[in-house]
């Protein structure tokens, strides 16, 4: 297999700069790139190696906003980020933390692992966790 580097997620915006003030303020990306496009442009934002690539919205949404923990059709369901403490990133983001569902403690699964789920300016799910690790000798695919 070929070498393989998780790149970016794209995001449809109907106010390109709250959503970055909003990810840059929250979440440690910078603007690595503005490309001007006649009338729209793309913004790429950078957290360590991950992109945001934001666009201009066109057109009215399928569904109405996303709820709890994200939509529940076919499609990607939220964005999430790893921190060290849920209740002092909670802390931080102050009125901006938009709960969506949580915070849920997972400790029954992984001991200290807690979630909460906020919406971002737009009303896109956003996961915050803590916690997380990986298991020990997963199944394998069959």
């Amino acid at each position: 297999m070929a070498s393989l580097v998780f790149s970016h997620m794209a995001l449809n915006c109907k106010d390109m700069t709250a959503i970055e003030r909003f990810y840059t303020k929250y979440f440690g990306f910078k603007r690595a790139r503005l490309i001007p496009l006649g009338g729209t442009k793309i913004v790429f934002l950078k957290c360590g190696t991950m992109y945001l690539e934001l666009f201009d919205a066109e057109g009215t949404p399928p569904a109405e906003a996303p709820t709890a923990d994200g939509y529940h059709f076919l499609g990607w369901r939220h964005i999430a980020f790893q921190v060290d403490n849920v209740d002092a990133k909670l802390a931080e983001l102050g009125a901006d933390a938009k709960i969506a569902l949580g915070p849920l403690d997972f400790g029954d699964f992984i001991p200290g692992w807690r979630t909460v789920w906020i919406t971002d300016p737009e009303g896109n799910i956003v996961e915050i966790s803590q916690g997380y690790t990986d298991q020990d000798n997963p199944p394998a695919l069959t």
